[in-house]
């Protein structure tokens, strides 16, 4: 037995020695942990299980001597308690590429993952497809992606990308739930810069083309950008305090906290006057519990601004609208952005709280001509598909479709608050006196006086929050400072809510 013992000891020696200390010490050397290490920074310490780590290609293959472990570590631990399946790719071996025995241990790992209804978590750090392996390369990622698919609604998925993930192997983050990154080293694209300039004429940098910067704040591949590796792992331990571990289990509960602040600050946040902008985070911060909101996609799409917060203890879902970035209007950028967040919600039980501001769809050509119309009615199925709690609370201007898309009661919201300050009507009151009072306005010896005249009464006689109650589309309009407690209090009311649906394979998004 000690003979085996010691047989077993060298194996898993050479198992944890990687590709060797050469390639670990140049992985370090270019502000890369290691692929054990970073798990080791991401699972509470102490409890990262290890299956599968002495699989590695035969001989008979042409692989000659290969390294234990085929590029890729897998297993499970724990992360604030919870059990969360994982593996990291490890560039110390093969570059990290992926082949059929790579690919295998990782989806063996999304099958407990599935089985076990726990989270997943794959930290990307690859060359790509393994070359010499062909076609079974490139099957061995279908064999992923399929995983990512099925899993999809079932478990979160989180990628982690702390290295280079191009070609093919960028699919598998972009299939799953959130997608984080960390300044130089995380680098994603379908071709590199050689290929790019070769087929476009643009001479672009690794960093230009798909650095963390780029995904974070054009692209939105990225939903969250940390300053480095360990800022980035932290990242998604703070985002698992949000999460519930499966479809069917409900988010994590917490001490309730007060915001800071008095709820008096609410009275003065918001402008009353309507073209003026503010901070929709200063409304949420004066809301949430602690104050506290994990926003998501921070850096892309500023019109809208999304994320997870707690209200009561009880995790919320957070949409708004911007007023202080494109008057808080929605572009396609934000649509894809809300659209997304809501139904990742919907799909883990996170009832929605929407903040809204909008003063319509962004006009434009480039908006018409890039699906303006396609990217908006994604908002729309979102919402109008999610059956978790959903409440509104307009905060002041709401208009046209816009207004529809952002939770209205038409298209499903539960509960629809507003504050003294909103302005519900089908356009903005300028424009509809402009329309209106067209004739008039014509012939006026001070046009502008009277048009100023008309908006005035138009705001006051159609576009105040009063109009929309009386019609039941408004269930109560709020002081600014019963905005907690009534939220908290109908999340409460919402909470055993039901609503069947017409039995479907499936609908068909706006894509």
């Amino acid at each position: 037995m000690e003979q085996k013992l010691e047989q077993l000891a060298a194996w898993r020696a050479q198992s944890a020695a990687g590709g060797g200390e050469r390639r670990i010490t140049q992985q370090r050397a270019s502000g890369k942990g290691t692929a054990r290490e970073r798990l080791a920074a991401l699972l509470d310490p102490g409890t990262f299980t290890e299956i599968d780590s002495f699989v590695r290609q035969e001989p008979s293959t042409g692989a000659g001597d290969a390294p234990i472990g085929e590029g890729v570590v897998t297993g499970w631990g724990r992360i604030h308690g919870r059990p969360v399946f994982c593996y990291s790719q490890d560039f110390t071996i093969f570059g990290g590429s992926v082949g059929e025995l790579h690919s295998r241990k990782i989806c063996k790992v999304m099958d407990l993952a599935y089985r076990a209804g726990s989270p997943i978590v794959g930290i990307n750090d690859s060359g790509g497809a393994r070359i010499q392996e062909g076609v079974d390369a490139l099957g061995a990622y279908g064999e992923i992606f399929a995983r990512n698919a099925r899993l999809s609604g079932v478990v979160p998925q989180i990628s982690v990308v702390l290295g280079p993930c191009a070609g093919g192997a960028v699919y598998s983050p972009a299939l799953t739930d959130f997608t984080f990154v960390a300044d130089h080293v995380s680098k994603m694209f379908i071709t590199g810069p050689q290929v790019t300039k070769a087929a476009t004429g643009e001479d672009v940098t690794f960093e230009e083309l798909g650095g963390a910067a780029a995904h974070s704040t054009k692209s939105g591949v990225a939903h969250f950008r940390a300053r480095s590796e360990s800022e980035c792992l932290s990242m998604v331990r703070s985002l698992f305090a949000y999460l519930p571990s499966n479809n069917t289990d409900a988010p994590p509960a917490a001490e309730p906290v007060a915001p800071p602040g008095s709820p008096d600050e609410l009275l003065s946040v918001v402008p009353t006057a309507p073209n003026k902008g503010y901070d929709v985070r200063e409304v949420l911060r004066r809301v949430l519990d602690g104050g506290q909101l994990l926003e998501v996609h921070q850096e892309f799409a500023l019109n809208a601004v999304v994320g997870f917060g707690r209200l009561g203890g009880q995790v919320v879902g957070v949409i708004a609208n911007q007023p202080r970035v494109l008057a808080g209007c929605l572009d396609i950028d934000a649509s894809d952005k809300i659209a997304r967040f809501v139904r990742f919600c919907d799909a883990f039980n996170i009832p929605l709280i929407t903040f809204v501001d909008v003063p319509g769809f962004l006009p434009g050509v480039a908006q018409e001509h890039r699906g303006i119309i396609r990217h908006g009615a994604k908002i729309l199925y979102a919402y109008a598909e999610a059956t978790v709690p959903k409440i509104a609370v307009i905060l002041r201007k709401a208009y046209g479709g816009a207004y529809v898309a952002m939770s209205s009661r038409g298209i499903g919201s539960d509960l629809a608050f507003a504050w003294p300050t909103a302005e519900i009507a089908v356009m903005g009151p300028e424009g509809a006196a402009q329309i209106l009072y067209k004739n008039e306005l014509a012939h006026a010896a001070d046009p502008t006086a009277l048009l100023a005249e008309r908006t005035r009464e138009y705001r006051e006689r159609y576009a105040n929050p009063y109009v929309a109650c009386a019609r039941g589309m408004i269930d109560d309009v709020l002081d600014p400072r019963e905005t907690r407690p009534r939220l908290i209090d109908a999340l409460a009311a919402l909470a055993d809510k039901r609503e069947d649906r017409p039995p479907k394979k499936h609908g068909n998004i706006p894509l």
